[in-house]
């Protein structure tokens, strides 16, 4: 609001007066644009739109400035000074002619086209005279558009000349590497500044187009008369009215099949159907809810050739006699979707009320479906290949994840540790296989076996494990009814095959007796009493050396003192070999009761050179006899030292 105040009056409140006729009050605009720049310029008017004479000529002075002549003046005319230079990429930035063309392309492999029309669009660049001619981009064209020629200087022939904006115009026509484009019109400002320029344009011509493009754009004719049917006033009015039937699928028949259930919906707003698969859980199967989307399912299919692509191309209207309806769906009924039959047992209560209204139908008795009870499939066990263990491997034909087999831990407490050992020959046609001798050790807390050869010095053998831990199964025995050995088996004298190699038990640790004795009735009497008799010898001796009766005419201290003697006096005879008078003792005592013949006894003596005709050995001979025809060459052998270990400690390394 502009107030005045009045002549000799204070500038207070109430002391002055409104101008009516002034509104506007805003400070006038200095900045603006013209083509594009930004300049400044002087204001005309001021607060309330008052007119400013400060900044412009009176009047009068424009008046004298218009009559005023220029008169001439002492010397050289003065020169004005020269206008501030401007570069060209600063006068004519972001200033672009644009021209719109088009340019035939030949299309030589087609019988619906010769050519095809490409329309584009040709830019020049004022600020460096470069051109780029760029196509719009059609989708699904299926040609390389964008742009065709990148931003640069276009040579115009091969004197090294470029095209310059003076040689564009409208209705003309361009060649640029070897295409022709004919310019048919350009834009506003491309009119302007040619004209500016002095040039002048061609009328426009109208842009051609490609007719095999128009020719698509076109709606196909169709020559099949309209239906009377109203399919909108048919989606209104069934609009969310779905009939809903509980069917099943019988797939026995294939391999792993069985019964399925679904459910099937008829969209009565479309006549669409839709079938969808019944979760149950646990059932292994992934969730796939849709097994038919909703679509529209042909019933009837006209007559085609056998070579006809339907599994790739869709089904045409053309192709379908008859499509499903809601009349050819019933309860009780089979009905085949798309290859498969499904049973039809039940319906929902709006389903009912719709067949009920719609075609009189009463008759919906439910179907009572039984589940099949699946046949059982023998399970058949593959023969034994002969790796691991026979209940290790069979665990594998029952879980995907076998599980080792259980195994007895109280027997396996009770028995830990406990060994049953005995010695074996083996039985084989070959001399030298038959006086190998093996060390078989029998665990009782798993009842496995173990057969150990002890090495022989000289003998051409490499001793040492024989046969590892294993369970080794009696001959005769089958895969689905395996017997293995066990201690009862074990008796002096018999023969056992463990992988088709057959061994004698000759004899076994009176350890074997005593365990057998402690549990007797765990054990077969035959055996027992075979080891009693094999080691009665033994206990014979045993029992003779432990008593207080005197042996022969002496005594035991009397026997140890003639041993001493006999010791001292064979060193003399250096050509005797302790370990080998050993070595044929041993050998000679098959059963090992440590008992010979007198007369088998004097002959090794003599092909062992023992100078049994001296006056202590005839007196040791007689100390050590057993009976009238019997020695116990233990006691005997013991007047021959040897670094050899005893038969029992070759058993404890064993």
């Amino acid at each position: 609001m502009s107030s005045e105040t009045g002549p000799g009056l204070p500038f207070l409140p109430g002391c002055a007066f409104r101008d009516p006729s002034k509104t506007s009050f805003h400070r006038s605009q200095t900045l603006g644009y013209k083509n594009g720049f930004a300049f400044s310029r002087l204001p005309t008017v001021g607060i309330g739109r008052e007119r400013l004479y400060v900044n412009q000529l009176s009047q009068a002075e424009l008046d004298e400035l218009s009559n005023t002549r220029p008169t001439l003046t002492y010397g050289p005319a003065k020169q004005a000074p020269p206008p501030a230079f401007v570069p060209a990429h600063v006068a004519f930035d972001k200033k672009i002619l644009k021209f719109d063309a088009y340019f035939q392309e030949d299309v030589p492999f087609s019988t619906e086209e010769h050519y095809r029309i490409r329309q584009v669009g040709i830019y020049y660049y004022l600020e460096d005279d470069s051109i780029s001619v760029i196509e719009p981009v059609v989708q699904n064209s299926g040609l390389h558009q964008g742009k065709l020629i990148r931003r640069h200087r276009v040579p115009k022939n091969d004197q090294g000349d470029h095209y310059h904006w003076k040689d564009l115009n409208r209705g003309m026509n361009i060649t640029m590497y070897g295409k022709t484009y004919r310019i048919v019109d350009c834009d506003p400002f491309t009119q302007v500044f040619l004209e500016s320029q002095g040039i002048e344009l061609n009328p426009p011509e109208e842009m051609a187009f490609d007719r095999y493009t128009e020719l698509r754009q076109m709606p196909m004719r169709k020559y099949i008369t309209p239906s009377d049917f109203d399919e909108l006033k048919q989606f209104l009015t069934y609009d969310k009215q779905v009939l809903r039937f509980y069917a099943m699928w019988d797939d026995t028949g294939s391999m792993f099949g069985e019964n399925r259930p679904y459910i099937i919906h008829y969209y009565l707003a479309d006549d669409t159907v839709e079938v969808r698969e019944v979760r149950q859980q646990n059932d292994g199967r992934d969730p796939f809810p849709i097994l038919i989307k909703r679509r529209r399912l042909p019933k009837t299919l006209a007559d085609k050739t056998k070579t006809f692509p339907s599994c790739v191309l869709e089904i045409s209207d053309q192709e379908v006699l008859e499509w499903y309806t809601a009349k050819d769906f019933a309860v009780g009924k089979s009905t085949t979707l798309l290859g498969r039959t499904f049973f039809i047992y039940d319906c929902d209560e709006f389903t009912r009320n719709f067949y009920r209204d719609k075609f009189g139908i009463t008759d919906f008795q439910s179907v009572e479906i039984k589940k099949k009870t699946p046949e059982e499939v023998p399970q058949v066990i593959p023969p034994y290949n002969g790796f691991g263990f026979l209940e290790d491997s069979l665990q594998n034909c029952f879980s995907l994840f076998p599980k080792p087999p259980r195994k007895d831990v109280i027997k396996m407490l009770e028995n830990d540790h406990k060994v049953l050992r005995y010695q074996m020959a083996l039985e084989s046609p070959n001399p030298q296989d038959r006086k190998r001798r093996f060390i078989l050790s029998y665990f009782l807390s798993d009842d496995m076996i173990s057969i150990y050869e002890p090495p022989v010095r000289n003998s051409g053998i490499i001793g040492g494990k024989y046969l590892g831990k294993t369970r080794v199964a009696k001959p005769g025995s089958t895969t689905e009814n395996p017997t293995y050995y066990e201690p009862s088996d074990f008796t002096i004298g018999s023969t056992i095959e463990v992988f088709g190699h057959r061994f004698v038990i000759t004899d076994a640790d009176e350890y074997v007796l005593n365990y057998m004795e402690s549990n007797a009735k765990s054990f077969p009497a035959a055996t027992l009493q075979s080891l009693r008799d094999h080691f009665r010898p033994r206990q014979v001796v045993k029992e003779t050396a432990n008593s207080d009766v005197p042996v022969l005419h002496n005594s035991k201290q009397e026997l140890d003192e003639l041993i001493v003697q006999v010791q001292e006096e064979m060193k003399l005879h250096k050509h005797l070999n302790n370990k080998n008078i050993h070595e044929a003792f041993l050998q000679c005592d098959k059963d090992g009761s440590g008992i010979l013949d007198k007369a088998k006894f004097v002959d090794l003596c003599d092909s062992l050179s023992v100078p049994t005709s001296t006056m202590l050995l005839s007196k040791l001979i007689d100390l050590c006899s057993f009976g009238e025809d019997k020695i116990n060459y233990c006691d005997f052998l013991r007047a021959f030292p040897c670094d050899l270990p005893s038969e029992a400690e070759e058993q404890d390394q064993t």
